[in-house]
C-alpha cells in the first residue's frame, strides 16, 4: 500500500493557472476521490499522479520516493481511463496481458495472471473476443483486468463510469469498490458525480477553479461544508443558501434561531440540507411554489419570506400557494 504526498502542486498553461498550489495527503490503501466540476484542476491532478504531466512547481512523493519527475513508467501506476483505451484489434486476453508484456514477463506467467484477474473478474468467457463483440459494462471489467494484472502501487481512475447507464452505473460502483479493497491498493478517483464520490470514498477533496476547497470523510464534507461552493456543490440535492443574521451568540433565519454564531458577525449566509428543513405547523412564515413527486417523497419549492428553498416532504403535499411555515433543524454557517 502507498502513501501519497502532494506539496503545493503547481500547474501552469502559458498565463492560465489550472492548480494553485495543492497540498495534500492519501492514506496507504485509502480510496481517495478528487470531486469538482468541469475545469476545476482535477483530471490535471491525476495526469501528475501519472506522470503525463508534470508540475511547475511543487514536489510529489509516492511513500519516501520523490517522483516529480520521474517518467509515467516506471511509477507503478496503473489508470483506468474513460472511454477504457482498450486496443480495438487485440482480444479481450491479449488487452488484460498487454502492460505484462511489456515488462518482458514471461509468457507461462502472463497466460497464468491473465486467467487468474479474468475469473476475478468474471469475464474469463469473453477472453478470446475483441472490444467491440462485449457490452460497454464488460468493456469496462476487461480496462479494471488490464490494471489489476500488472500489481500496480497505486489505481488512479479517470472518470470510469461515466458512458454507462444509470442501473450499471450502480453495480460498477460497488464492484469497484470492492476489488479495491479486495486487492488493498491505493486508489485515486476522478468524478463530478457528487453522489459516486459519496457512495465510492474513504475521503473526498473538493476542487474549484485549481484550489482545494475542503478535505474531508464524505459525511464531514457533506454535513460541515467550509464554503457555500461546498455545500451547493456536494450532494444529490444542493444546500439552500439563504440569508441570516447574528444577534449575540445565535444566527437567525426569519426571525427563528437557526445555529450558533460562533465568530461570525453581522449578515451571514446560512446553509440548509432539504432534509433539514421541514414543513410543518411552526418555524418561519413560508408559501409553497411548487412541488415535484419523487415517489418516495416530494420536493417542495417554497417561498421563505422571500427566499427561495427546496425541502424534502413525506406525506401528502400542500397545494401551491397554501401557507405554512419551515422548521430549520441544522443550519451551517457561512461568515462573510
Amino acid at each position: 500500500m502507498t502513501r501519497i504526498r502532494m506539496d503545493a502542486l503547481t500547474r501552469r498553461f502559458g498565463t492560465v493557472v489550472a492548480l494553485h498550489e495543492v497540498s495534500m495527503d492519501v492514506q496507504p490503501g485509502e480510496f481517495f476521490t478528487l470531486l469538482g466540476p468541469s475545469g476545476s484542476g482535477k483530471s490535471t491532478l491525476l495526469r501528475i499522479l501519472a506522470g503525463l504531466d508534470a508540475p511547475s512547481d511543487g514536489r510529489l512523493h509516492f511513500d519516501a520516493d520523490d517522483v516529480t519527475r520521474v517518467p509515467a513508467w516506471q511509477r507503478g501506476v496503473a489508470m483506468v481511463f474513460q472511454n477504457y483505451a482498450l486496443y480495438p484489434h487485440m482480444t479481450v486476453e491479449q488487452n488484460i496481458g498487454y502492460p505484462l508484456k511489456i515488462q518482458r514477463t514471461r509468457w507461462y506467467d502472463i497466460t497464468k495472471r491473465v486467467k487468474e484477474v479474468a475469473e476475478a473478474l468474471q469475464i474469463d468467457h469473453l477472453l478470446k473476443r475483441k472490444p467491440s463483440q462485449i457490452s460497454g459494462g464488460q468493456q469496462q471489467r476487461v480496462a479494471l483486468a488490464r490494471a489489476v494484472a500488472r500489481k500496480p502501487r497505486l489505481f488512479l481512475f479517470d472518470e470510469p463510469l461515466s458512458n454507462l447507464d444509470a442501473r450499471m452505473r450502480l453495480e460498477a460502483r460497488s464492484f469497484i469498490k470492492k476489488l479495491q479493497r479486495d486487492e488493498g491498493v491505493t486508489a485515486i478517483y476522478v468524478t463530478h458525480d457528487q453522489t459516486e464520490a459519496m457512495a465510492l470514498s474513504d475521503r473526498i477533496a473538493v476542487l474549484e477553479g485549481g484550489h482545494l476547497r475542503q478535505v474531508g470523510a464524505p459525511r464531514e464534507v457533506y454535513r460541515n461544508p467550509l464554503s457555500p461552493f461546498v455545500g451547493t456543490f456536494v450532494g444529490h440535492l444542493p444546500m439552500n443558501l439563504v440569508s441570516g443574521d447574528v444577534r449575540g451568540a445565535d444566527v437567525f433565519v426569519g426571525g427563528i434561531r437557526v445555529a450558533d454564531a460562533g465568530d461570525a458577525k453581522g449578515e451571514v449566509q446560512v446553509g440548509v440540507r432539504p432534509e433539514d428543513a421541514r414543513w410543518t405547523d411552526h418555524g418561519v412564515p413560508s408559501r409553497v411554489l411548487y412541488w415535484e413527486d419523487l415517489g418516495s417523497e416530494y420536493l417542495l419549492t417554497v417561498d421563505m419570506q422571500g427566499q427561495q428553498v427546496v425541502v424534502r416532504h413525506f406525506g401528502d403535499p400542500p397545494k401551491p400557494n397554501d401557507p405554512g411555515f419551515v422548521l430549520i433543524s441544522h443550519a451551517t454557517v457561512f461568515a462573510s
